[in-house]
């Protein structure tokens, strides 16, 4: 059985990262957390632009969100900056410290000049710092890993190369007894109906068919029918026609193995398997949930070279044609278009994305790590109040 070197955390669970962090609870402190973090080298600002006038559903979900950003497993320590008497950064807080992990709060407030906040939070972090560098990798089986299953900027070539040899790796890491979580629901839209019918009992098919209805439905009370709408300006470009022919070749990054749980936004898996997250198509939205869910590493098939990445999870890029890997090979890890050109076969690039997982759980960096790419942005459910 496959191991990998992680950092086993107090409440038991494993990271393959050990990133000290500093985030916002609400978006006018995100010039303050970034001064924080510019005062700490080595130090990772998680910034967002949400948390206040919200309805209650993204309340409810910037909570989440954030909770599973601040407590990952990929994450040593975590400093949080937030408003006096605030009750995100009292519930982040709060979670932290039952799972035994370092965290400390910083609030602006009427009694504490700004350069006293700077101060105290930076003198946290850098103790946080030297502590994490204490901390090692021990051999962990691969049944603790969970992987993302994430595309942007798709093409043509997405359903025939990328796509499916993420879901030949899905299906690996499976039967290895390791998580995969697909992502996505406007990009299952005009296909649903597979991957229901692939649902390990009708329970679960049912759950995953009333997310994509009522995410069209949403979709419908803007004006927009998006089964009638083409895919994105990029996507067309890419060779893509229709929203079910983007579709097809989304849901073939899951594999063949059954579905076992259907999740919300930034929700835990609480089976292993294979397991769908109602996610936007939006990719930045959509692996920041996959991350505040537990994934410690995601795969991000690509045909247009979306450099998108996270601040606290690797994020692996497969290139689905030998153009974009030759053109942006510095944002790309693997090369599917070798089943186009070097008559690679998909179960090849399954195989390839296995090991690469492994490698990176290790510690390898990947493209996007080397680049900073750590976008990060919530899911949005209703307008601003």
């Amino acid at each position: 059985m496959k191991t990998f070197g992680g950092y086993r955390r107090p409440d038991g669970s494993i990271g393959v990262r050990n990133h000290v962090i500093v985030i916002n609870t609400v978006g006018e402190l995100s010039a303050l957390t970034r001064k924080i973090a510019n005062l700490t080298p080595g130090v990772i600002p998680v910034i967002h632009h949400g948390g206040v006038a919200q309805f209650p559903e993204d309340h409810t979900q910037t909570l989440r969100t954030l909770v599973g950003t601040a407590g990952h497993s990929n994450v040593s320590a975590t400093l949080v900056v937030g408003t006096e008497n605030d009750p995100i950064a009292q519930e982040i807080y709060k979670v932290l410290r039952k799972k035994g992990k370092p965290v400390h709060t910083v609030c602006l407030n009427k009694n504490q000049k700004i350069p006293e906040i700077l101060q105290e939070g930076r003198s946290w972090l850098l103790t946080a710092l030297e502590n994490s560098k204490k901390e090692v990798r021990e051999q962990c089986d691969i049944t603790e890993l969970i992987v993302g299953l994430e595309c942007g900027g798709s093409d043509a070539w997405s359903g025939i190369t990328a796509n499916p040899s993420i879901g030949a790796f899905s299906d690996m890491i499976v039967r290895e007894g390791g998580t995969s979580v697909l992502a996505e629901t406007t990009e299952a839209i005009g296909a649903e109906h597979i991957l229901a019918s692939n649902a390990i009992n009708r329970e679960v098919g049912r759950e995953f068919l009333d997310i994509v209805r009522t995410y069209e439905h949403r979709i419908k009370q803007t004006g927009e029918d998006i089964r009638s709408a083409n895919p994105t300006p990029g996507n067309m470009a890419g060779g893509l026609t229709t929203l079910e022919e983007k579709s097809l070749g989304c849901i073939k990054k899951g594999g063949g193995t059954p579905l076992k749980e259907v999740i919300s936004y930034a929700g835990k898996p609480t089976e292993k398997g294979f397991v769908f997250m109602d996610t936007p198509g939006y990719d930045v939205e959509s692996v920041c949930g996959l991350a505040a869910g537990g994934a410690q590493v995601v795969l991000f098939s690509t045909g247009k070279g979306s450099p998108t990445g996270s601040p606290i999870v690797p994020v692996i890029k497969i290139g689905t044609n030998p153009k974009v890997y030759e053109i942006m090979s510095e944002h790309i890890d693997i090369n599917a278009g070798k089943i186009i050109d070097q008559n690679n076969s998909i179960n090849d690039i399954g195989k390839e994305i296995f090991e690469k997982v492994i490698t990176v759980s290790n510690g390898e960096k990947t493209a996007a790590e080397n680049e900073l790419n750590q976008e990060f942005a919530i899911w949005r459910l209703a307008e601003s109040i």
